[in-house]
């Protein structure tokens, strides 16, 4: 019905920068929420950011002043910028998409997730 896929993960040093790409394709005639969650070895998966139709967003403490979600809402698509990204953010990150509505304006009863992309920081 929906899906996500994730682009532009991979191996970058401490205080490098990455930028993350997701796509949403399928049926779909609006999303309201799209974001990033990232899960490392062991542990559980957790909010990176989110961001809604109208723009408004929210950050994880971990990625505040470091990270920036922005979206297309007429191309489905969400972004994550990753600037001065330390060993702790490396993670599977993984696209989310809440609260999508169907080109048959039926709402979908749960969210969609990607693949995931691979992040690894290390020198």
């Amino acid at each position: 019905q929906v899906q996500l896929v994730e682009s532009g993960g991979g191996l970058v040093q401490p205080g490098g920068s990455l930028r993350l790409s997701c796509a949403a394709s399928g049926s779909i005639f609006s999303i309201y929420a799209m974001g990033w969650y990232r899960q490392a070895p062991g542990k559980q998966r957790e909010l990176v950011a989110t961001i809604t139709n109208g723009g408004s967003t929210n950050y994880a403490d971990s990625g505040k002043g470091r990270f920036t979600i922005a979206r297309d809402n007429a191309k489905n698509t969400v972004n994550l910028q990753m600037n001065s990204l330390k060993p702790e953010d490396t993670a599977v990150y993984y696209c989310n998409a809440d609260g999508i509505v169907g080109a048959d304006m039926v709402a979908y009863e749960a969210p969609y997730w990607g693949q995931g992309t691979q992040v690894t920081v290390s020198s």
